[in-house]
């Protein structure tokens, strides 16, 4: 938050936020570049357990992509990632098992505790939580082709439907849910589920009026080694621009199409935001100014 000759500026203009904002749902993606390093780790519960004293209802959503590559690299499983999404064979989801639903959500799950937050973990095969079926081959260009090339992305699991009744019963009762990216199919098959997309699918099943995706970088960049190309404001209309330009690539590729996707679920914005500077999210919530990328459906939306 920027420092003010009136030491109570800042405090008055957050002041309006958390009365905006109170009894909101919020939906916090985390991405496991972001849980890696523990002071990281805890500034984030930190920041957290902010929102969650001020009445705003958290489910956070975290990720892992960089803990089950060593894992798998420990294991000696091959990775494989086309177009920013991971291939996902029967060794790598026990992988993902281990992982997402072990190492990864201990760890934030005993952070939040240690802030004060009363979180509670589950999975997408909680109480059908989401639904999903195995992901068919598809067609993908891969980053820097164009051509499409058909890719079997294994035990992937593409998002059927979501029930939030299990998130609301928890928000209802003043606990965090955080969920790990694991989906049920309907025969009892378990696949790994992209985090972005499972995030996106529960902001709109919730009525989120925000949804955030915490990253290694500031927000959406024109150009990925200058943090000084940051995005601040950009409309669907403009991310398709960014698309046809080749701004976005890689891992934020699913980033993107989950933040589309939302939008178009009707969360009203959208917020790519730094989960490694210090209290990023807090001054993208609480400024003016903000301190990431906010995407909106067109010039018009709030």
């Amino acid at each position: 938050m920027p420092l003010s000759p009136n030491p109570y500026a800042a405090l008055k203009e957050a002041s309006q936020y958390v009365r905006l904002f109170r009894g909101k749902t919020f939906v916090v993606k985390v991405g496991g570049e972001v849980l890696t390093e523990p002071k990281i780790r805890r500034a984030l519960c930190e920041q957290l357990a902010l929102l969650w004293s001020f009445s705003i209802r958290v489910v956070v959503v975290h990720g892992g992509g960089a803990e089950l590559d060593a894992a798998c690299e420990a294991m000696r499983i091959p990775v494989q990632k086309v177009a920013g999404r991971r291939v996902t064979s029967p060794a790598v989801l026990d992988a993902a098992k281990m992982v997402f639903a072990g190492q990864v959500h201990m760890d934030l799950l005993a952070g939040l505790q240690a802030a004060g937050v009363p979180a509670v973990g589950l999975t997408g095969l909680d109480a059908g939580l989401v639904k999903a079926h195995q992901r068919p081959p598809m067609a993908v260009v891969p980053d820097g082709a164009t051509e499409p090339q058909l890719v079997d992305f294994g035990l992937v699991g593409d998002i059927d439907a979501v029930d939030p009744h299990i998130l609301r019963h928890l928000l209802e009762g003043g606990f965090v849910p955080v969920v790990a990216p694991l989906s049920g199919g309907a025969d009892g098959a378990i696949y790994n589920t992209n985090a972005d997309t499972i995030a996106a699918s529960l902001a709109s099943a919730l009525g989120a009026e925000k949804l955030f995706f915490l990253l290694s970088v500031p927000g959406l960049l024109k150009d990925l080694t200058k943090a000084s190309s940051l995005i601040p404001h950009a409309t669907l209309e403009e991310l398709a621009t960014f698309e046809a330009k080749g701004v976005i690539n890689g891992g934020m590729r699913p980033k993107v199409a989950a933040v589309k996707a939302a939008i178009q679920g009707g969360v009203p914005s959208v917020h790519l935001v730094s989960g490694l500077a210090p209290d990023a999210l807090l001054a993208e919530i609480f400024t003016n100014e903000g301190s990431g990328t906010m995407i909106v459906a067109g010039t018009g939306a709030a």
